[in-house]
């Protein structure tokens, strides 16, 4: 990941008492490509993660030291009743056979996607349209990257018209929130295309 610190909120809050739904959002992607950070960069606690040590398995990727070897979990309180759990999916390929059990129970995801190994987001997408899983796709845009467009992107990806897509910056709390509210928009137009067919 580029450097730069996540932009943390300013007070980790307790879970509500009277908090009875919780909704469940994977965010999924090659690795390296900036899932724990974003996980990290909107939880309204100190997530869980499971990073270890690299192997020799995923040397020579963004100068990284560590990765995911389970999952990350981040929560986030929508208001007293709802919240929203978030799980990171890990990124490295001899992981990838948890991503079925991750999956299950999801109300939908999101894809990170990296313009410098595009081919790393082809899993992602073809296990969620298996599991049919609704997602949207964000283009976590490094310093070092080149500026594609998101359209180009939508093209090389082969994705339909109806995922939307979304450029951010995975440190920042603002934009991977505004990656959420992308999909729970989504979800909510699904939902009244669902009611409104005969």
């Amino acid at each position: 990941m580029v450097s730069g610190s996540c932009e943390l909120p300013a007070q980790r809050t307790p879970l509500s008492d009277a908090a009875e739904t919780g909704l469940k959002i994977v965010v999924v992607g090659g690795f390296g490509v900036g899932k724990t950070t974003l996980v990290r960069s909107v939880s309204e606690i100190r997530p869980l993660n499971t990073e270890e040590v690299m192997t020799q398995a995923g040397v020579g990727v963004d100068a990284k030291t560590t990765t995911t070897v389970a999952f990350d979990f981040g929560r986030i309180s929508l208001n007293e009743r709802i919240v929203l759990y978030l799980f990171g999916a890990p990124g490295q390929e001899r992981f990838w056979f948890l991503w079925d059990r991750l999956f299950s129970g999801t109300l939908g995801a999101v894809v990170l996607v990296d313009t410098r190994r595009m081919d790393d987001s082809w899993y992602a997408i073809d296990r969620l349209e298996h599991h049919g899983t609704p997602f949207v796709v964000a283009v976590n845009r490094f310093d070092d990257d080149v500026a594609h467009p998101l359209e180009e992107i939508r093209q090389a990806l082969a994705l339909p018209e109806h995922i939307p897509m979304i450029d951010c910056d995975a440190r920042v709390r603002t934009s991977s929130k505004n990656v959420l509210i992308t999909l729970v928009d989504h979800l909510r137009t699904m939902a009244i295309a669902r009611e409104t067919t005969p």
